[in-house]
């Protein structure tokens, strides 16, 4: 029964996911159809976008994951920390709601807030130096604005699944710290957090995984302020150019390609460094 109810999953995988992956690693290595070596990825580091969609991406993943983990760990303690049920029950329906929003209609909610001669928190903009929407969205501020769009939008349902982790915890472990007189930092540092690691892994994976792929939102972003932001700021629009602008798809499966081993160079460190899947 069991490979029963995984076989859905494995026949999306293999239509979705690794038959593409294959055929990208084709197009990667070839051109017109011969084998091409390398030449298709020494073109694309040629590239004199290359290198700054890489230093986009970089900083927006880093600030990205290291927000997401801190900020939704930490949420989470608190949410669960919560003793009246109605209470936390409310809180954890709220902190769900801007994730059930499509990615681009998030977006477009989000144009709303930065533009200062709209937005409700514009005195917050203006306090910041921001008195237009071009000046919101200059390119040294996106990583940043990536990050409060990803956040506001995935960062409740994890701290759904990390409420859910902390209710694994057992109840005798946690008993036992309170007699042993640990408070509730000291419990949420030396237990809670260490048994939250697993948890704390898988989403930093997946995190990464969608973080790597921006597209989105820079896409969208550049249309509302008319070229501030490229169309060629992240690897993914810059795939998307040299496959649809250029004709140029095996420029554009490399691109993929390497995102592809950069991504599941770094998920392989949080999978073996978090014992994702390690037996308790």
């Amino acid at each position: 029964m069991g490979y029963f109810f995984s076989s859905g999953y494995v026949l999306l995988l293999v239509m979705f996911g690794i038959v593409p992956s294959v055929y990208a690693i084709f197009l990667a290595f070839t051109k017109d159809g011969a084998f091409a070596g390398f030449g298709n990825f020494v073109k694309v580091f040629g590239d004199y976008r290359f290198w700054p969609a890489v230093q986009h991406v970089a900083a927006y993943v880093m600030i990205w994951l290291i927000s997401l983990v801190i900020f939704v760990v930490l949420l989470s303690l608190l949410v669960h920390a919560i003793r009246a049920r109605f209470f936390s029950t409310s809180v954890r329906f709220f902190c769900y709601i801007p994730g059930a929003l499509a990615g681009a209609s998030s977006v477009m909610l989000w144009l709303f807030l930065l533009d200062p001669t709209v937005s409700p928190v514009s005195g917050i903009l203006k306090a910041f130096g921001f008195e237009t929407f071009v000046q919101t969205v200059a390119l040294d501020n996106l990583p940043v604005i990536f990050t409060l769009i990803a956040f506001w939008t995935g960062a409740g349902g994890w701290i759904i699944i990390m409420y859910g982790a902390l209710n694994n915890i057992p109840v005798e472990v946690m008993e036992a710290a309170r007699i042993d007189g640990a408070g509730p930092i000291a419990t949420a540092w030396h237990i809670q957090i260490p048994l939250m690691r697993k948890w704390i892994s898988y989403m930093a994976v997946i995190s990464l995984a969608a973080g790597t792929q921006l597209f989105v939102e820079p896409r969208v972003l550049g249309q509302a302020s008319k070229g501030v932001v490229p169309p060629d700021y992240s690897l993914n629009q810059l795939a998307y150019l040299f496959a649809f602008r250029q004709g140029d798809f095996n420029g554009s499966a490399a691109i993929s390609l390497l995102l592809l081993l950069v991504s599941v160079g770094l998920s392989a460190v949080f999978v073996f460094r978090g014992g994702l899947f390690e037996r308790d």
